[in-house]
C-alpha cells in the first residue's frame, strides 16, 4: 500500500521493514553485486581480520533501504536522490529494522516532494545506516 501526498504529515514515521540476512543471502548478495570481500561470507577470514565474525554487506542494507522507500511510495511516486552512510556492522541471522521518518513536505516546480530520513537499526537500537532521501509523490 503506497501513500499519498496527502496523507504525508511532517514527522510521520514509515512503515517499518524488518530483514533478517541468512548467511546464503551474503554469497547471493556478493555473486550479484561483485562484491566478493570476504568478510561477508568466509568465517576465518573476517575473523582473521579482527572481526566477531561475518558482516552484512552495506550496500545491501542500502538496497533494503531502497526496498522500505519503494514499498512506501508505490508504483505511482519515484525516489529523486537517496543515499545512505555505513556507520556501523550488522551481522546475519540478526534482525535489521529499516525505518525512516519524514522531515520535509513541499512543492517544487511543480512536483510534490517529500525529504526523508531513513536507516537501519540493530536490535539494540542503535543505528547503523542512516541515510536521507527525496520522494515525488502523486
Amino acid at each position: 500500500m503506497s501513500v499519498t501526498w496527502e496523507e504525508v504529515s511532517e514527522g510521520m514515521e514509515l512503515p517499518e521493514l524488518k530483514k533478517n540476512c541468512s548467511t546464503q543471502q551474503l554469497v547471493l548478495w556478493a555473486a550479484g553485486s561483485g562484491d566478493f570481500y570476504q568478510i561477508h561470507y568466509d568465517l576465518e577470514f573476517a575473523k582473521s581480520t579482527g572481526l566477531d565474525g561475518l558482516i552484512v554487506h552495506g550496500a545491501l542494507k542500502h538496497a533494503f533501504l531502497g526496498q522500505l522507500l519503494h514499498d512506501w511510495i508505490g508504483n505511482e511516486g519515484r525516489i529523486k536522490r537517496f543515499g545512505c552512510s555505513y556507520r556501523g556492522m550488522d551481522v546475519p541471522n540478526q534482525d535489521i529494522m529499516c525505518r525512516g521518518k519524514v522531515v520535509k513536505k513541499y512543492e517544487e516546480n511543480g512536483e510534490r516532494l517529500v525529504d526523508v530520513q531513513v536507516w537501519t537499526e540493530n536490535p539494540e537500537g542503535k543505528q547503523t545506516t542512516p541515510g536521507t532521501a527525496t520522494v515525488r509523490l502523486a
